[in-house]
C-alpha cells in the first residue's frame, strides 16, 4: 500500500536505502495501529488505516512542501507528519513538539526502534517551550490557525518557511507583520485521499 502511495507521488521506493525506508514506513504503521489498541494514541486501529490516513497523507504534505533543511512538527500527536518526514528524508532534522505524556512516549520509542538519528521529540507546549528555530514549521489541527501561527514563528528561522495543512477550504489568515510570500497551494492525498490545501508563509527576513 505504502509503495502504491510513492508510486501516486511520483517516487519509485524499489530496493536499496529506499527499501529501507519503505520498511521503517510501514513499521511506524504497525507500531501505531499497536500502541492505539492498548492507549487513546490514534483514531485509526489498524496498520492499513495508518497508512493510509496518517503516512500517506504526511508524505504528501512533504513533496507539496518547498524544500527544507530541518522541520519543527507542533502538536505532532503521534508524530505526524513529523516521523515520515524523518524516514523517507534522513538527511532532514526533524524536531517533534507534543505536551500530552502518552504520544511523547510514543514518540520516543519510535525513535528507538526505527533508528532515527535526526529525529528528537520534545514534551511540552509550543509556546512555553524555549524556541529551537527550524528551516521550516508545521502545524496541523492544533487551535485557531491565526494563534497558531503566533506559535510557530518563533520556531522557524528568519526566512524559513511555515506550513499550515488543511482540509479543501484553506485557513484565512490576515496579514502579518512577521510574515511574507504567503499562498496556498492544492494537493492530492494519494491512495484515494482527499485534497488538502497548504498555506506557505515564510518569516520576515527573508
Amino acid at each position: 500500500m505504502l509503495a502504491r502511495a510513492l508510486a501516486e507521488l511520483g517516487e519509485d521506493m524499489s530496493g536499496g536505502a529506499d527499501g529501507i525506508q519503505l520498511e521503517r514506513l510501514a513499521r511506524l504503521a504497525e507500531k501505531v495501529a499497536d500502541w492505539t489498541r492498548r492507549v487513546d494514541l490514534s483514531s485509526h486501529a489498524t496498520a492499513a488505516a495508518v497508512a493510509r490516513r496518517l503516512v500517506a497523507d504526511a508524505l504528501a504534505l512533504a513533496q507539496a512542501a518547498p524544500p527544507f533543511e530541518s522541520i519543527a512538527d507542533l502538536g505532532s500527536g503521534a508524530g505526524f507528519p513529523g516521523l515520515p518526514i524523518a524516514i523517507r528524508y534522513p538527511e532532514r532534522r526533524v524536531t517533534l513538539i507534543e505536551s500530552r505524556e502518552r504520544r511523547h512516549h510514543f514518540q520516543r520509542s519510535a525513535i528507538r526502534e526505527l533508528g532515527l538519528a535526526n529525529v528528537v521529540a520534545l514534551r511540552g507546549r509550543a509556546e512555553e517551550l524555549e524556541p529551537r528555530p527550524h528551516a521550516a514549521v508545521v502545524a496541523q489541527a492544533m487551535a485557531d490557525p491565526t494563534e497558531v501561527l503566533g506559535w510557530m514563528l518563533p520556531w522557524a528561522d528568519p526566512g524559513g518557511i511555515l506550513l499550515l495543512p488543511a482540509g479543501e477550504k484553506a485557513p484565512e489568515l490576515p496579514s502579518h507583520p512577521e510574515v511574507c510570500d504567503s499562498a496556498v497551494i492544492s494537493y492530492q492525498v494519494p491512495l484515494g485521499g482527499p485534497l488538502r490545501t497548504l498555506w506557505i508563509g515564510r518569516r520576515a527576513g527573508c
